[in-house]
């Protein structure tokens, strides 16, 4: 699989060159590269449409990822680690690492995207949650698993304020 992407990247390589080389031109012919499916095998063989503008409400990545989380009362409870997307771009879940310092000793929990909700103050846009810093150390971890490429159960964890 690995020996795959290398081959796809090579490929995508050359092309980027090639296009480099040949001009404008080559917009106007429909690409040949090979399709590397990762989520949706479904193909349908339709091509991609470009938007000509962004859409004008929606953020960024960026503008959750490792940003603090806040309880009612307004106390830094931890951070979002991850934005889990399902196979149709919505959220599912998001991973908020609670407790430790540094990044040591930190929990991961998952909550339901419903849970977060952002409020504005001084023209930035602030996470948080309706649940306090205990009860996220409450919740059960997870850990992210490198070869499997997801979520899954931390082992270590049993639930529990300072558990890891």
């Amino acid at each position: 699989m690995v020996k795959a992407a290398y081959a796809a990247l090579l490929v995508g390589l050359a092309t980027t060159v090639a296009h480099a080389q040949m001009g404008p031109r080559l917009l106007d012919a429909a690409p040949t590269l090979p399709i590397v499916k990762v989520h949706h095998e479904n193909d349908d063989g339709k091509a991609a449409q470009m938007l000509a503008s962004v859409p004008a409400q929606s953020w960024t990545v960026t503008d959750w990822y490792k940003q603090s989380v806040y309880d009612p009362s307004d106390a830094n409870i931890g951070d979002i680690s991850d934005v889990l997307v399902d196979h149709d771009g919505k959220i599912d879940a998001i991973i908020i690492g609670v407790g430790g310092f540094l990044g040591v000793g930190q929990k991961d929990v998952a909550v339901p995207y419903a849970a977060i909700h952002f409020k504005q103050k001084d023209n930035k846009w602030y996470a948080h949650i309706n649940a306090t810093k205990d009860a996220l150390k409450a919740a059960p971890g997870f850990t992210f698993d490198r070869t499997a490429r997801k979520w899954v159960p931390d082992s270590h964890t049993t639930g529990g304020p300072g558990t890891r």
